[in-house]
């Protein structure tokens, strides 16, 4: 929990260097990290709903439907492909028993739970030089929602549609300030000046 007063909102990674992130851990062996990244932003799911996922979830065909666990809605999940063959990589490192356990499991056998998380990727957050001040699992979210936006150039209007539904705002407003749009637009307001 952070102290009274201070300023701790997630933010996202560059998504280039949330790839390279990704792909560091993967060649440093720690594989379940590596896939955890991935599925955070590929998927743009909360933290809560990445540590319920299977592998028979994971190795499906194109596509796994969750319900979440914060607003209880479905929601069905595309695997992007070049992502498929990151996940069959950790698989055969990772070897679990069967394809019903939990994907995200610790060294000891336990599940993972978000606030371990928060702590493993603060110290990440130095060992891998990454560029970001207030790095947390859902900085992992953050990240998925600014790439679709900018990925969407001139149909980034579109986009904030799209995306409001997907992660599940009640409006498109609520996810330009998600995204740090608004914080953005101000900032700008004063350049107007120069």
């Amino acid at each position: 929990m952070s102290k009274i007063g201070t300023y701790t909102t997630a933010e996202p990674l560059e998504w280039h260097e949330a790839i390279s992130f990704m792909n560091r851990l993967y060649e440093d062996g720690n594989f379940t990290i590596s896939l955890l990244v991935g599925c955070g932003i590929f998927f743009g799911l909360r933290i809560s709903d990445i540590l319920r996922l299977k592998w028979c979830d994971l190795l499906s065909a194109e596509t796994f439907i969750i319900f979440e666990k914060k607003t209880g809605k479905r929601r069905i999940i595309k695997i992007n492909p070049s992502f498929k063959r990151h996940i069959k990589k950790c698989y055969e490192k990772m070897r679990p028993k069967h394809t019903e356990d939990l994907v995200f499991i610790s060294k000891w056998g336990l599940p993972y739970t978000a606030n371990r998380l928060n702590v493993m990727f603060k110290t990440y957050k130095y060992k891998y030089r990454l560029n970001i001040t207030h790095f947390s699992t859902h900085s992992l979210r953050k990240t998925f929602a600014t790439r679709i936006y900018k990925m969407a150039g001139d149909k980034s209007e579109d986009a904030l549609v799209r995306l409001s539904e997907l992660l599940g705002h009640s409006s498109p407003a609520i996810t330009r300030k998600y995204i740090g749009l608004t914080q953005k637009v101000m900032m700008d307001t004063y350049d107007m000046l120069s």
